[in-house]
């Protein structure tokens, strides 16, 4: 079935006039709304506008112009019922095969900071998800487009099939067509669901809508028995991993793709050049350095034995002298902001190893999301950055300025260790990291074995506990193995037992008034 009458509508106009020209080109005429057919006048591309075409002015601020039998008996009439091709010969209505719809920037509206209620509600389309959800219905007639990304292969079926487009592909965009406004409805929901009767906004919406885009089918899950895929946000986080560039390696696995998110994020957490080496979704190693070679160094020194097969972030552009570091040991994944050429070639050496490259931004997800049975918990992500205005020195002994700075260091990294969780650091470096443990005193002696396993002194170390310490047996561990400082929220009802156990023995302690657990 050739296309012989078009209907465009877009509120984004990116591309709207070439493919008019080359729609036209084709022989096929355009109906167009408002500020659309405008455009096309301006630009001298023949265009009838609706309103001519229904013989009925757009009426209520242009709130109506499209709804009317003209329109939509051109869309949703069906030429393979006897009894459709009579109703609309009777009535003088053509066909209308092709429609190109995109919808009021609502999503853009509402980001902005000032938007208010009246603003949002001006900005839900009506007219628009009504073509496109009548275009997509009856696919089998109309093609219907919503994506400028998908002009040119629209123009490219036309072109190779004199004005056809094949029916797997009207089907294609159909589904598209029904995802997109089910994006759009979601985020409508989304919003006003949140909204207060003040007109204030609560963090969560009373109905919570979410849309993903499948991006690959995974070989499987966390386990081999597991289906699994991986699946992009519709919205854009900036410096989020799911816009990650692959240039080399096997494909990512579940478990890659987990792993590397852990060592992205943490990284990013980072001003100074930095490294971090995850294994099983915790931080082998941290370091921090004037270069990333350094750090590399340092981080891998950490724990020798779970960096094998590990994953591993910087947050600088890669060079070939730490390529060449990293390739002396087997590693999974590596990611950055950037390579060289000369560390691309080497890395093409091994050419098993996974190779990302992604933009060092520092967007966030809107919320945390953890499935349990029959539900989904739901929550702000952990964005806290302490700075040292928030540190509380309870104890005798105060911080040198080197202390300070390592504690803030052991900080930031124990916010992205499995709870409960202790860190070990000097110079900016991790020595030893308990992870993951059901006792905090085991995560203690957990992280000062694998300190003395790694051959390091931890004399004059500090400590970050990512909770408080409910009695003084953790703090005396880390105590006795060397630390000299200890930073952790407080909060315990036996705060005042461990500060004096602190005291006692001569040690710095801050508090923050901050958690960090992570499950």
């Amino acid at each position: 079935m050739s296309i012989k009458q078009a209907l465009i509508s877009v509120s984004d106009k990116t591309g709207v006039i070439d493919l008019a020209r080359a729609l036209r080109r084709s022989g096929i005429t355009i109906l167009s709304t408002g500020g659309t057919a405008r455009l096309l006048q301006q630009e001298n591309i023949p265009v009838t506008e609706i309103s001519d075409y229904t013989g009925f002015p757009e009426m209520l601020d242009g709130r109506v112009k499209t709804l009317h039998p003209k329109v939509h008996a051109g869309i949703l009439a069906r030429n393979d019922l006897p009894e459709h091709v009579a109703t609309m010969k009777k009535a003088g209505i053509a066909d209308i095969e092709l429609v190109i719809v995109n919808l009021y920037p609502f999503t853009q509206t509402i980001a902005k900071p000032d938007c208010n209620l009246e603003e949002a509600i001006e900005n839900i389309d009506i007219g628009g998800p009504t073509m496109v959800r009548a275009a997509a219905k009856n696919y089998k007639k109309v093609t219907v487009i919503t994506d400028p990304a998908d002009y040119p292969l629209l123009l490219n079926e036309i072109t190779a099939n004199q004005g056809e487009i094949s029916l797997p592909l009207r089907f294609r965009f159909a589904c598209k067509a029904f995802s997109h406004t089910a994006a759009y409805d979601s985020a409508i929901s989304n919003y006003l669901t949140a909204i207060n009767d003040d007109e204030s906004h609560n963090a969560f919406p009373a109905t919570l809508n979410l849309n993903f885009n499948l991006l690959q089918n995974l070989r499987y899950g966390e386990n081999p028995h597991q289906k699994a895929a991986f699946y992009r946000g519709i919205e854009t986080v900036p410096g989020g991993l799911a816009d990650y560039q692959q240039l080399q390696g096997k494909e990512l696995s579940y478990n890659n793709i987990a792993d590397t998110d852990a060592a992205w994020e943490c990284v990013k957490s980072f001003e100074d050049p930095a490294c971090v080496i995850i294994k099983h979704a915790n931080p082998c190693g941290v370091a921090v350095a004037d270069t990333i070679q350094d750090a590399y160094l340092r981080a891998f020194a950490t724990d020798p034995t779970s960096a094998f097969g590990g994953i591993i972030a910087f947050n600088r552009t890669l060079d070939a002298d730490t390529a060449a570091a990293a390739l002396k040991q087997f590693v999974e994944v590596i990611i950055a902001p950037g390579i060289t050429n000369e560390a691309k070639s080497l890395l093409a050496q091994k050419n098993n190893i996974r190779v990302l490259i992604l933009p060092l931004e520092h967007g966030s997800n809107a919320y945390d999301l953890k499935r349990i049975g029959g539900g989904l918990l739901v929550q702000t992500p952990d964005n806290f950055r302490l700075e040292r205005s928030d540190l509380n020195v309870v104890t005798h002994r105060k911080p040198t300025e080197q202390q300070l700075d390592d504690l803030l260091f052991a900080w930031r990294v124990a916010k992205f260790v499995k709870s409960n969780t202790i860190v070990f650091c000097r110079n900016k470096q991790t020595l030893g990291i308990g992870a993951g443990q059901m006792s905090r005193v085991d995560s203690a002696k957990i992280a000062t074995i694998k300190a003395q396993e790694a051959g390091f002194d931890l004399t004059g170390s500090v400590v970050a506990s990512d909770a408080f310490f409910p009695f003084r047996d953790g703090l005396d561990v880390v105590i006795q193995a060397g630390a000299q400082a200890v930073i952790q929220p407080g909060g315990s009802i036996r705060d005042d037992e461990v500060i004096a156990a602190a005291n006692e023995q001569n040690v710095t302690m801050i508090l923050t008034g901050v958690r960090h657990f992570r499950h």
